[in-house]
């Protein structure tokens, strides 16, 4: 079975969507198809991750977008900060295909859409990432997900997450606590946790 949305490939009778949704103030147009995450609208804990971001907390630098499916938190970030550089990967390269194309429909080139298994691409230091992580694609993507975070921030840089509580939020902060010494829930909304760690200056 290859047709899940963490896969490289997925194996799925196309089917394209396309509409708009507001993301920070700004109304975006995207492209969907089968094979990707919250394909209808964007999801609710993308919003809600999006809605807490303070985007005045973070030090210069790029910004990544980790697992950024069809690209809805990347490409709203982008549009808000156009001053900012925003990273966008992934592994689904169909996901990844929509996302270069929802850029090019929104005028967005502030980015850098490219395939990475979480961070197997990841070559620099971001002043933030930001993740909605698969959690379908098990408890060890995730966990990869939010430690190797650590190696690929910039001092004073944050990681900001989003998971429910149902889906392993509170081991999650442990998890976060652990890998930087600290991790504030930001926000809770219908059970979505909005989870940040600081990475201190050693």
């Amino acid at each position: 079975m290859t047709n899940h949305y963490y896969t490289q490939n997925p194996d799925v009778l196309h089917e394209e969507h396309h509409w708009p949704f507001t993301l920070l103030g700004n109304e975006l147009l995207f492209t969907t198809d089968n094979g990707v995450f919250s394909k209808n609208r964007v999801d609710y804990g993308s919003r809600v991750l999006l809605a807490a971001f303070d985007a005045e907390k973070t030090p210069a630098g790029p910004w990544l977008d980790l697992g950024t499916g069809y690209g809805p938190i990347g490409l709203a970030l982008a549009k808000r900060w156009p001053e900012r550089r925003i990273t966008m990967v992934d592994v689904n390269e169909l996901a990844l295909a929509l996302a270069r194309q929802n850029a090019v429909a929104n005028q967005i080139e502030n980015v850098e859409i490219k395939t990475s298994d979480i961070y197997s691409e990841v070559t620099q230091r971001y002043a933030a990432i930001i993740t909605n992580p698969p959690v379908r694609a098990g408890k060890s993507v995730v966990s990869t997900m939010l430690t190797a975070a650590k190696d690929h921030l910039l001092s004073g840089g944050t990681l900001t997450v989003v998971l429910q509580k149902k889906q392993g939020a509170p081991s999650a902060k442990k998890l976060m606590t652990a890998t930087f010494g600290n991790c504030t829930i930001i926000k809770k909304d219908k059970g979505y946790y909005i989870l940040e760690s600081t990475l201190m200056s050693e």
